[in-house]
């Protein structure tokens, strides 16, 4: 039985997700209303420039005082989706203070301040739902926080970045550079006219935080996720890749320590496997890959953004936040109980691989092989190739730390034989 009195639902944003958020509460109405057994009624929508004219939404309805909307004591659900930190972390604390719950899509503020944003909502009796802020349309956060929540998750490895995978997919498919590939990013609209935050990896690091916050049930903050971005990738680092079976993917990586007593969480380019199911996502799509003691091996893939894909997770959680509303009940809140150490990338144990450009004459590569040693690097292979006396010497190492991999290159990088180190990249997914 559909309940005679609405929830209201103040939004906050109306661009490229917020346009589908409120196109989809209108056009979806009676399956929501059926759904969560009350109607659901779009109270406001709050802009900077309320003059624009915005399809779907009555002008009525439209409002630059987004403050005044939040806190008019009658509004049951905020959706924020303005995105970044002020003024959108002061609305929501508001919108706690004024009794609602909130369905956000910030992943830079949930990495930030998800913690004090947690703490507020269980404070008023609130619920932050927050799925849209991970891998758009897939459902990851609550199979994570919900699903496997009676299992021990080890590890979470996945493409979060749509815009780096589409251009590292061309860089490889078609030979072109990293220039030209994000140019045609930007010309088909997958990357911002700044691509900054995609391409230097600071979106898919804020995603890292949020996944392995849920994961390992510890919170895990922006700063504590080591972020390497793709600019310095060549298309000689892809044909490299392509020589080993590999191909070449911006990864955020999560995991449990051996022993279970840290985490580590990252984001950088590293080479994987063809066989590997993330080697098969292509153009602008995300994929994550879970690892889990009693549940074995998770994908979870789609569209990892887009205005549609991203506003169906913002509706899956306005669609719970509304049933917890009419039901007088909460969801599930922060889970940080293990509160596990988040160490430090030196720490981390992988394989490598390394470019070095060096002086193509007898006893070179023993001269390098030595430096590797010294450093506790234990050496895979290794493939030279030489001209007018310069070579190139490619080596791929067994797993090492992460802190003797940079005092090898830092002691190959100061010897008289070696030009310099081209490449450095590492390989997962083995």
């Amino acid at each position: 039985m559909v309940s005679d009195r609405p929830l209201k639902v103040a939004l906050l944003g109306c661009g490229v997700v917020g346009s589908q958020v409120a196109r989809l509460m209108t056009t979806h109405a009676d399956d929501l209303a059926a759904r969560i057994g009350a109607p659901v009624e779009l109270a406001g929508v709050a802009v900077r420039r309320p003059a624009k004219a915005r399809g779907g939404v009555a002008p009525h309805l439209v409002t630059s005082d987004a403050a005044g909307l939040v806190g008019r004591g009658d509004i049951d659900v905020v959706v924020e989706l303005i995105g970044g930190i002020e003024p959108a972390r002061g609305l929501i604390n508001a919108a706690f203070d004024a009794g609602a719950s909130v369905v956000t899509a910030n992943k830079a503020l949930l990495a930030q301040d998800g913690p004090a944003l947690h703490a507020a909502a269980e404070e008023h009796g609130a619920d932050l739902y927050f799925e849209a802020a991970v891998a758009g349309a897939i459902p990851l956060l609550r199979p994570l926080r919900e699903s496997l929540a009676g299992d021990k998750v080890n590890r979470v490895l996945g493409i979060v970045n749509g815009t780096t995978n589409f251009i590292l997919d061309r860089m490889e498919s078609s030979g072109a550079g990293y220039g030209e590939a994000l140019e045609e990013a930007t010309a088909l609209g997958y990357a911002e006219a700044d691509p900054t935050a995609d391409v230097e990896g600071f979106d898919a690091a804020a995603k890292a935080a949020i996944l392995a916050g849920i994961a390992f049930h510890t919170r895990v903050r922006l700063d504590d996720v080591h972020r390497e971005g793709i600019t310095e990738v060549t298309a000689a680092d892809i044909a490299s890749a392509r020589k080993m079976g590999c191909t070449v993917k911006l990864l955020a990586i999560c995991e449990r320590a051996e022993d279970g007593r840290s985490v580590t969480a990252r984001v950088h380019p590293a080479m994987i496997p063809l066989g590997h199911p993330l080697a098969s996502v292509r153009e602008a799509y995300n994929a994550v890959f879970v690892e889990a003691d009693a549940a074995g091996q998770l994908m979870f893939y789609g569209p990892g953004a887009g205005g549609a894909p991203t506003a169906s997770a913002v509706l899956g959680d306005l669609v719970a936040a509304c049933r917890n509303k009419l039901g007088g009940g909460r969801g599930p809140g922060e889970s940080a109980y293990a509160a596990l150490p988040v160490s430090p990338m030196g720490e981390v144990v992988t394989r490598y691989h390394i470019s070095l450009d060096v002086v193509d004459k007898p006893g070179v590569l023993a001269q390098c092989a030595t430096v590797f040693a010294d450093h506790g690097v234990s050496i895979d292979t290794v493939r030279q190739t030489g001209k007018d006396g310069e070579a190139q010497l490619v080596v791929v190492t067994h797993r090492a730390p992460d802190a003797a991999l940079s005092g090898t290159v830092e002691a190959l990088r100061r010897m008289d034989t070696v030009h310099g180190v081209a490449s450095i990249m590492r390989v997962e997914g083995e």
